[in-house]
């Protein structure tokens, strides 16, 4: 309840008012308590006392029963009974509604509330990943080599694309960002592929959450509550630990410097705050200390609603200031010692004993110690607090889709998008290298084949210089035999001449000789005859005719 510039939290025994100061607000605070001791109920009543203050609020809706309050409260018996012992006439106690926006990373129970890979950054994407230190090592070098070329990293698409850059170039790129293990690449990308099936495919996208949406107010000044439903995301608590330590990063980077203020510019209410912490690596925890910190000066508080205080590191737990402690059970050495730890945390109160009034304590009270206008702890006080003025529960599915589409900024943000990134640009390159390949490829292809068209001409060139040279080798061997045989067939016509001349002399000379031989035959013979009588003529004509011719003869063979 908002009540004279001041945060009326609840009230004591004596009836002595328990305030927390707006101006203080952004010191932090913690409220803790076993399970069913009323946390749910001091969160709600702070969240709409801001709310009614014009601070915007945001919440992590676990189990799904503070969305009621986007509708107006209903008295019961158990408020009925709570305001009595309060000593608030229910006149004076007003149900009422606040104005709501209901988001859901997975765009089901509310508008999608997405982030980009770049804004979520290594380290706490990293732990949603569960890598090492050498993976994330990695994995922040992704991230250098993307944003040293331009290439925004919007979803998981573009994460897997730039690590496959990374893998295929890490022998040029080791030398300028340090060695670049393949395999553990390859492990980082199966990570990513399992987180898809998760739905990561969802809130890593655009249009991403835009801060400056949060810090809103409605027409009647009342800061507008931001509830984020968690009822799926908690099942993955790393996810749903880092996607709050991612918000409340993104505030932090986001906001500029104010200083203090009279009342913070939002608030922020971290249910299930130990989830943060589980297993988180010395450098996460380092980073949330810092924030924690430093984020005061930008007029952000943050409470975390967990069940034991020492379920926040001391590092952290230094910085909260306003704090209520609801009932512990202690029934082991350990939970003795730890809500021993809790009421150390505390001023001392001589009218109790913190630590037995810890354990002792009902449901809706709480031990409280708010930052007085100096920032002084108060000491503890016992306190009855106050109960919700909205609906304590959940609502119909009817009335929250009723809530969400009425939302005006439902349009903006159930529009998904896919702008030009790391992928695109990536597949670009790809495409433009398979292109300048096919090119060098047939550039590579044309220049052989004129060589080879070069060399096949040069063959043709010198088979028809050779073809040529024999064809005149043929022409002059033909040339040469055919004078040669010309020559021969003159020779043979000559010889053929001479030899028939040759034979027309003889036979010349053989019938002069002939016809000489046989007149000197004859006349030997008739000179024979003439001395043997008539057969000496006929023996002697013939033998002289014979003679005569062998005479010739033998003369024609000389």
């Amino acid at each position: 309840m908002y009540r004279d510039q001041k945060i009326l939290v609840g009230k004591t025994e004596k009836g002595e008012e328990i305030f927390m100061l707006p101006k203080m607000a952004n010191r932090h605070g913690l409220i803790a308590g076993a399970t069913g001791t009323g946390k749910t109920v001091t969160l709600k009543v702070l969240a709409e006392s801001f709310s009614d203050a014009g601070v915007p609020v945001f919440f992590a809706d676990v189990k799904g029963d503070l969305a009621g309050c986007c509708q107006n409260g209903v008295m019961n018996e158990k408020i009925s009974s709570r305001l009595a012992g309060l000593g608030i006439a229910e006149s004076d106690f007003t149900m009422k509604k606040y104005p709501v926006n209901f988001w859901d990373v997975y765009g089901e129970e509310g508008m999608p509330l997405r982030t980009t890979i770049t804004e979520m950054g290594p380290i706490l994407l990293a732990r949603i990943l569960g890598l090492t230190e050498v993976q994330t090592d990695l994995l922040t070098i992704a991230f250098k080599v993307a944003d040293d070329n331009g290439m925004l990293l919007i979803d998981t698409k573009d994460l897997k694309a730039m690590l496959n850059y990374v893998a295929e170039n890490a022998d040029e790129l080791a030398m300028q960002y340090g060695n670049i293990t393949k395999q553990s690449l390859a492990v980082i990308v199966r990570s990513v592929v399992a987180l898809e099936t998760e739905g990561a495919d969802l809130f890593f996208g655009e249009p991403a959450l835009s801060v400056s949406d949060w810090l809103s107010r409605d027409c009647d000044g009342k800061g507008v509550v931001q509830i984020l439903d968690c009822r799926k995301l908690v099942n993955n608590p790393t996810m749903y630990a880092t996607f709050l330590l991612w918000m409340m990063s993104e505030l932090f980077e986001t906001l500029p410097e104010v200083g203090d203020l009279d009342k913070p510019k939002m608030v922020f209410f971290f249910d299930e705050a130990h989830l943060l912490f589980t297993d988180a690596p010395k450098s996460l925890l380092t980073k949330i200390e810092q924030v924690v910190k430093l984020i005061r000066s930008k007029g952000v508080g943050i409470y975390f609603i967990t069940q034991s205080p020492g379920d926040i590191p001391d590092g952290v737990l230094a910085q909260l200031g306003n704090k209520v402690q609801h009932a512990l059970h202690a029934y082991t050495p350990s939970e003795q010692k730890a809500v021993k730890a809790a009421a150390m945390s505390y001023r001392e109160n001589p009218e109790f004993d913190t630590y037995e009034t810890i354990m002792a304590l009902q449901t809706g009270e709480a031990i409280c110690s708010m930052l007085d206008e100096n920032g002084v702890p108060g000491i503890a006080m016992k306190t009855t607090i106050l109960p919700p003025q909205s609906l304590m529960g959940g609502i119909s599915e009817e009335d929250r889709r009723r809530e969400i589409d009425a939302n005006l900024l439902c349009t903006k943000y159930s529009n998904y998008f896919d702008r030009d990134s790391a992928y695109e640009f990536l597949q670009r390159r790809n495409i433009e290298l398979e292109k300048a390949a096919e090119e060098e490829k047939a550039r590579i292809e044309a220049e052989k084949a004129a060589e080879k068209e070069r060399i096949e001409a040069e063959k043709a060139a010198e088979k028809e210089r050779i073809a040529a040279e024999k064809a005149a080798e043929k022409a002059a061997l033909a040339e040469q035999k055919a004078a040669e045989k010309a020559a021969l067939a003159e020779q043979k016509a000559a010889e053929k001449e001479a030899a028939a001349k040759k034979k027309a002399v003889k036979s010349a000379v053989k019938g002069v000789a002939s016809s000489t031989a046989g007149t000197l035959g004859r006349q030997l013979g008739k000179t024979l005859g003439s001395a043997g009588g008539s057969f000496g003529k006929t023996l002697g004509g013939n033998v002289g005719a014979s003679l005569g011719r062998g005479i010739i003869g033998t003369l024609f063979k000389l």
